[in-house]
């Protein structure tokens, strides 16, 4: 859960409207414009509103939130913004509206007139769905459902990605390498442009002085490169700051490259680098990486829950990843990041009152009003019998036909009849990757669908080539075919690893004699 407190430009704003806030952004040259979104979808904004960035149909500044109408109600998904600054937002509809500063055409419109009211982006856009944006100084590239990426805007080193320097003042799909390729994954830094596609490739485009681009060169580039110095790598995520870039693998590990003059590749010096640096995270593995175009800092958060941060720290220099009390990365920007503002669109959570979801999950394994124990392993788990008929189908025929308060379980582990009970009392289950296995065998007994999925997708977090083939083997034993799926193709991305760990010369032979069947459909042998 995030407190909007932390960015001062909340200050002002009375309790009760805080409560009320589920989304959020800060943006500007000194922090001092923001957005938020309430429960009932309304879109507000206060701030210095420079160039009429907050969308309010003139250009006055505001300390009290005024509401932006044409957005209420339009159930925002992405949010960025530029230095002008200009506004970009895409709708759960798929539409694309933007605002503000518009000297190069970064509103896509057509002109280079301020917008001080937020317009729908038509051009090239209205048969697309948009699901995500990313803005640079003065330019922006957009997301489709079908893996296309459109750029327009400032374009003086070629970040719009159009083969040429001249500005681009209409939305233009970004083809040349991408042509035929899906993408998964966009960001800017303040004048080149990242994508990443579907198969873990990366490719960049625009200005490129400092290394950004992770080309191994110095040079601009008009249309989208790929980062050959990362074949065989599969990149989940991509981040971009001022003038250097963070990747996310597959894995969890962080590769950075660009300028290093505040320490924010976290390589433990200043000198910029023009290829991919492994970052050392202490073995940790990474679940997100953080960056902003505005700013020099870094972050990252770990499987864990703990967060990182390396770069410009309120204008002193962090060269190696320092360990911080956050539990989210958006806090490294709110505390340390010069301008202070967000570096996505920020999903905020009142916590001064509780949910019933929330009073459901307070009470889990709580004595003191449970009116059930289970004994497992020889420790008690604390339920209530109501709960647990109205939430699961085999506990509603067995507590249907026992009057006992006290029931002993031998099946399963402790450990993981735990998380299934947790789990029916919060929807989400709280397991190390590497024990969702031992749930995944109980979901598939009991039948719980949901669960199941769930166990599937923490176990894909938790994949590496250590563990590859043990998953898989787990996967086809419960018959979980996504994450049959998602193994199978891990293994074949990382074929030669795989193929010497202990776990594959331990193969089941008859799984063995599939895999290498299917490998070899899949092409994993051709030269």
């Amino acid at each position: 859960m995030l407190d909007v407190g932390k960015w001062p430009v909340f200050a002002l704003l009375p309790p009760e409207e805080l409560r009320l806030i589920r989304q959020a952004c800060v943006f500007g040259s000194a922090a001092n414009e923001a957005f938020y979104v309430t429960v009932n979808d309304e879109v507000f904004a206060l701030g210095t509103n420079c160039s009429g960035c907050l969308g309010l149909g003139d250009l006055q500044s505001t300390i009290e939130p005024r509401r932006i109408d044409v957005l209420c109600g339009k159930k925002i998904v992405s949010l960025s913004y530029g230095t002008g600054p200009h506004v970009v937002i895409a709708t759960a509809d798929g539409e694309v509206f933007a605002w503000g500063h518009n000297g190069y055409s970064q509103l896509g419109n057509g002109t280079t007139n301020h917008g001080l009211t937020p317009a729908l982006v038509s051009t090239n856009l209205l048969n697309k769905r948009v699901t995500e944006v990313a803005c640079g100084s003065h330019h922006t590239i957009a997301l489709t459902t079908d893996g296309e990426v459109f750029a327009w805007g400032y374009n003086n080193s070629g970040q719009v990605g159009s083969g040429s320097t001249a500005n681009q003042p209409t939305p233009r799909r970004v083809s040349s390498c991408l042509q035929n390729k899906v993408v998964v994954n966009i960001a800017c830094g303040q004048l080149c442009s990242m994508a990443v596609l579907d198969n873990g490739e990366i490719y960049g485009w625009g200005y490129n002085c400092n290394g950004q681009l992770g080309l191994g060169n110095n040079g601009n580039q008009q249309t989208p490169c790929r980062i050959a110095a990362l074949h065989g790598i599969n990149i989940v995520q991509v981040a971009c700051g001022y003038a250097h870039t963070l990747a996310l693998t597959d894995e969890g590990f962080v590769y950075a490259w660009g300028a290093n003059s505040y320490g924010q590749l976290g390589t433990g010096n200043k000198s910029n680098q023009a290829l991919p640096i492994l970052i050392n995270t202490d073995k940790e593995r990474m679940v997100e990486v953080a960056a902003c175009h505005t700013s020099h800092t870094s972050a990252s958060k770990t499987q864990s829950g703990q967060v990182l941060m390396w770069g410009q720290c309120r204008g002193q220099a962090v060269a190696s990843p320092h360990l911080t009390h956050f539990s989210s990365t958006d806090d490294v920007f709110a505390c340390f990041a010069t301008p202070a503002v967000t570096w996505h669109l920020l999903s905020v959570d009142g916590d001064d009152y509780l949910t019933v979801a929330q009073s459901l999950k307070k009470e889990f394994d709580s004595p003191e009003i449970s009116d059930l124990k289970f004994l497992v392993d020889g420790k008690c788990i604390h339920v209530h019998k109501a709960l647990l008929k109205i939430r699961c189908e085999h506990f509603r025929v067995l507590l249907n036909e026992t009057d006992e308060d006290v029931i002993e379980v031998h099946q399963f582990s402790y450990l993981v009849y735990r998380a299934f009970l947790e789990y029916l009392y919060t929807d989400t289950i709280n397991l190390p990757p590497e024990d969702a296995i031992g749930l995944l065998d109980l979901a598939t007994f009991y039948r719980e669908t949901r669960l199941k999925r769930l166990c599937q997708e923490t176990i894909k977090r938790g994949i590496s080539e250590d563990n590859a083939i043990t998953l898989l083997s787990a996967a086809v034993k419960y018959e979980a075919r996504d994450l049959e799926e998602f193994c199978f193709k891990f293994c074949v991305n990382h074929l030669t690893a795989v193929t010497q760990t202990q776990a594959f010369a331990d193969m089941d032979h008859d799984l063995l004699k599939n895999f290498i069947s299917k490998a070899s459909r899949y092409g994993a042998f051709k030269n």
